[in-house]
């Protein structure tokens, strides 16, 4: 059943209350500010990106940081960034970074730097997250846990200062993903001197509140459910912005974003709804953008509890989905029925992997030898927002509910604010789950061992399912440690073929990722990786109206 909620009239009040005062702290900028708003889909849940292993959180990060090395715009090909150079040791386990000479950190209220970038700053960033007995390893919690996923803590054997401007990182053994791990958003580069000074002051956590950085723009002011405002870094080292200040309106719901575009209140947006492509496509004012994403929606079920220890109940319940009806029903032109937990555009991916059949007779049958003729009831949670890889969490669980409902299986539908209901996944609270994944490096790793590696399902990370299977695992480890692409591809179709027999997860959809810009927006490209970046994106003027200054864009009503 499609359950509705009207809310109250004091709920609506207070948010016609919310929405006044968005519009008031959104119009603070001079109003000759040439201001681009990015309508984005949620809350950051730290503006730390050390602390974050959403894309939300990484956006929110990105025109705040730079990392040693980045990729290129567009693609998933690694290019200089703070680091003008590096070499890798013949055995590959020494990376010694050269770093640009003058790269000038922001400035706030609290901190004046009084040096450029140096050695330490990267020897502070990395050493945060890597030693437990760091001064700042426990700051705002201290829970790394895309780090930690990634096997960082046990890969590093030294990260040293060799000069102010060289950086040494020595590995204890060699990993072909580690130059592609270190340019996403948790290698950013944090100020030492920045932190010292909190440290001393006693206001540690406001390194992770206020963040100074090196990038493109310097971090202005969060307001929760409100937006996030960022102002240009004139003495960035890649050259000064073209626009004056940059917005994250924070709109959860897809068709007020839309409506925010279209009324020249945001100039883009991502994750329209499916059925509101046609429109965008129709409208002089807009520009619809597609990308093939790197991602993958699931439903993780978590093997440590019943009844889903029982690979009997996984395959019934996999065996009653059907999941081409819920592609055509959800995700639209954009998705494809997803059979593998590696996207088919992303190297390593076996073509000839193939679902269980949608089969509920059979399903029934396997539920009665598990011990379950009648079946049983379980929760279903789902994402409150939307994302490239579920663009509508609510309707796949009602579709999945209705499904299973069919062989006896009684859902309850529970979902949570975006940051509590990420938080419960990384913690494995429920039994069942509607969740999903895009790259961050392009590397197939990056999915098999980020998602259903050993490590993370031990210490609380990404692998939501909690599965374990040592034979899988190793030959996920074993890719990492082999540079040629075909071995490395062999071993990944080998560790699908576990997955597939084992099925920690249905896998639902991968989906093509569309974004709504304004016509005056230039420069702006979408990213294999699912980021939105916005470094060289400039606003031009529109006929007839103010949109890119304060008094039209930059405000939200």
């Amino acid at each position: 059943m499609d359950q509705r909620f009207e809310a109250s009239p004091r709920r609506r009040a207070l948010r016609g209350l919310a929405a006044a005062l968005a519009a008031i702290w959104l119009s603070a900028a001079p109003a000759a500010a040439r201001t681009l708003v990015f309508c984005s889909e949620g809350n950051p849940e730290s503006l730390n990106p050390q602390l974050v292993t959403t894309t939300t959180g990484m956006d929110a990060a990105w025109p705040v940081f730079d990392t040693l090395v980045a990729f290129e715009p567009g693609t998933t090909t690694i290019r200089p960034s703070l680091a003008e150079a590096w070499t890798i040791s013949p055995d590959g386990r020494d990376y010694t970074f050269t770093l640009r000479q003058g790269v000038a950190f922001h400035r706030n209220a609290r901190f004046r730097p009084t040096r450029p970038l140096t050695a330490e700053d990267v020897v502070f960033s990395i050493g945060r997250q890597w030693r437990a007995d760091h001064p700042f390893h426990g700051v705002s919690g201290g829970q790394y846990a895309y780090f930690r996923d990634l096997g960082l803590p046990a890969l590093i054997e030294a990260v040293e200062a060799v000069d102010a401007r060289t950086v040494r990182i020595r590995l204890r053994e060699a990993d072909a993903t580690f130059l592609p791990n270190i340019a996403m958003a948790l290698g950013a580069i944090q100020s030492a001197e920045y932190a010292a000074a909190l440290a001393a002051a006693g206001e540690a956590e406001r390194l992770d509140r206020e963040p100074i950085g090196t990038g493109p723009f310097s971090f202005v002011a969060f307001q929760p459910d409100v937006a996030l405002r960022y102002r240009a870094f004139p003495d960035h080292w890649g050259g000064q912005p073209p626009i004056d200040s940059l917005v994250f309106s924070i709109t959860p719901n897809a068709a007020v974003r839309l409506a925010k575009v279209r009324a020249g209140e945001c100039h883009l947006m991502p994750f329209p709804n499916p059925g509101d492509l046609d429109g965008i496509r129709a409208d002089p004012g807009l520009t619809l953008m597609r990308e093939e994403e790197l991602n993958i929606g699931y439903l993780a079920l978590n093997v440590t509890k019943p009844p889903f220890d029982d690979l009997r109940v996984r395959r019934a319940v996999a065996m009653a989905i059907d999941k081409a009806a819920i592609v055509t029903g959800v995700y639209g032109p954009g998705g494809t029925a997803a059979r593998s937990p590696l996207p088919p555009n992303l190297w390593g991916h076996d073509p000839t992997l193939a679902d269980p059949p949608l089969d509920r007779a059979g399903a029934q049958r396997l539920l009665a030898e598990a011990g379950y003729p009648s079946g049983f009831e379980a929760e279903l949670w789902y994402p409150p927002v939307s994302r490239a890889y579920n663009p509508n969490g609510r309707r796949v669980a009602d579709m999945i509910q209705a499904d299973l409902a069919r062989i006896g299986v009684r859902l309850r539908l529970v979902t949570d604010e975006w940051s509590a209901y990420r938080s419960k996944m990384l913690a494995g609270v429920p039994k069942m789950a509607l969740f999903g994944w895009t790259a961050d490096n392009g590397d197939p790793d990056n999915f098999l061992g980020v998602l259903l590696g050993c490590v993370p399902a031990r210490t609380g990370g990404s692998n939501i399912a909690r599965w374990c299977d040592p034979t899988f695992d190793a030959l996920v480890t074993k890719a990492r440690r082999v540079t040629d692409q075909g071995t490395r591809a062999e071993l990944y179709r080998q560790a699908q073929a576990i997955f597939r027999r084992e099925l920690p997860w249905v896998p639902i959809a991968h989906s093509a990722v569309f974004v709504a810009a304004r016509r005056e927006v230039t420069g702006y490209r979408m990213d294999p990786l699912g980021r939105h970046i916005f470094r060289g994106v400039g606003l031009r003027e529109a006929p007839g109206s103010r949109a890119g200054t304060q008094g039209g864009a930059g405000r939200v009503p």
